[in-house]
């Protein structure tokens, strides 16, 4: 069993992983009314990854005998001005989640709850993947510039994103 502190911090990071969600929902919603079907494409499997994190959290809580509690959702923006503002706000956000997943190993470690320990090791792993992926595509914009044929192109290449 795990302790009240981490179930209580493991379903605030249930949160976080459904705002994350929501927020690239939000963005995929955004760049299709832009036009962007890459970006669009980009970010909706952003959030199918995001709910997969969720889920995983709900499954590691569920072994451990403990109550999922679902809170409200915060609202999200839902609007950028273009695509690279997206990626840098995604870029800025998974570094926060860093940050969380990060307190959670803290806990886990200052309660040596090696199984907790083990389970999060996994999300330690995705958030350098996660960083490194916006980071990439926001270096791959800087180069892209203002250049609407390079973009055109680009934004293809994103929505081949499996």
């Amino acid at each position: 069993m795990i302790s009240n502190r981490m179930h209580e911090a493991i379903n605030a990071q249930i949160n976080a992983e459904m705002w994350s969600a929501y927020l690239y929902l939000a963005m995929s919603l955004d760049a299709a009314e832009k036009g962007l079907r890459g970006v669009s494409n980009w970010f909706r499997k952003q959030y199918d990854e995001e709910m997969e994190h969720a889920f995983k959290f709900v499954g590691y809580l569920g072994s451990q005998l403990a109550k999922v509690e679902l809170k409200p959702i915060d609202a999200v923006p839902a609007t950028w001005c273009c695509a690279k503002k997206m990626f840098e706000e995604t870029l800025t956000h998974e570094k926060k989640v860093t940050a969380m997943i990060h307190a959670l190993c803290d806990i886990a470690a200052e309660e040596k709850d090696y199984a907790t320990a083990n389970f999060l090791q996994w999300y330690v792993a995705e958030q350098v993947e996660e960083e490194a992926s916006a980071q990439e595509i926001l270096d791959a914009l800087e180069c892209v510039g203002e250049d609407k044929a390079a973009f055109y192109m680009f934004d293809k290449e994103l929505a081949a994103r499996k």
